[in-house]
């Protein structure tokens, strides 16, 4: 009973983070923001702390760290066109924390992981994940023979998955293997 209680609340955490996801990233980005500009914090030394992030959680600067993809996102809110997703691509492929990060996705130590014996196959997971959106005949998260979409270079660990899966069957946890 009190596994299961532990597992609730875990997942209850991930739901609030996730929910609160842009204004985590808006007060990061901002303190950020300020380093750099303001105590003249070389942007290197940004590039060095993202990539170390990503070592640990993956890709995660991108969606809850930096300053950029605050901006970008609020763009893209106010406009959803295709114009301006293209944009909000666009400026990742310039950025050297999400070319790092982004490759440090397959050797990260905390990973997206499906329990398959839990898994009801919903499917709300794949719905939530933006990758299974743009290819769906390539990525899923809980249908066998496809590419995780956690592992790839373009997730940027929103953790929207995880908070959407209904009864707690992905999780956000420490891997202590290299490869798969």
């Amino acid at each position: 009973m009190a596994k299961r209680k532990k597992k609730g609340r875990r997942q209850k955490i991930v739901s609030a983070l996730a929910d609160r996801r842009r204004w985590i990233q808006l007060v990061l980005g901002i303190a950020i923001y300020v380093f750099v500009s303001y105590y003249q914090i070389s942007l290197w030394w940004v590039v060095a702390a993202g990539s170390a992030i990503g070592i640990i959680w993956g890709k995660v600067f991108c969606r809850w760290m930096c300053p950029v993809g605050i901006v970008m996102e609020m763009i893209m809110k106010m406009s959803p066109s295709q114009e301006f997703r293209q944009m909000y691509q666009y400026h990742k492929i310039g950025c050297p924390i999400a070319w790092i990060s982004g490759w440090l996705n397959k050797f990260s130590i905390y990973k997206i992981q499906l329990n398959s014996d839990t898994c009801t196959a919903c499917g709300k997971c794949d719905d939530a994940c933006y990758l299974p959106a743009i290819d769906g005949q390539k990525y899923s998260l809980y249908k066998t023979g496809m590419a995780d979409p956690g592992e790839d270079f373009s997730c940027s660990k929103c953790l929207i998955c995880v908070a959407k899966c209904p009864n707690g069957s992905l999780k956000f946890k420490p891997v202590f293997t290299l490869m798969k």
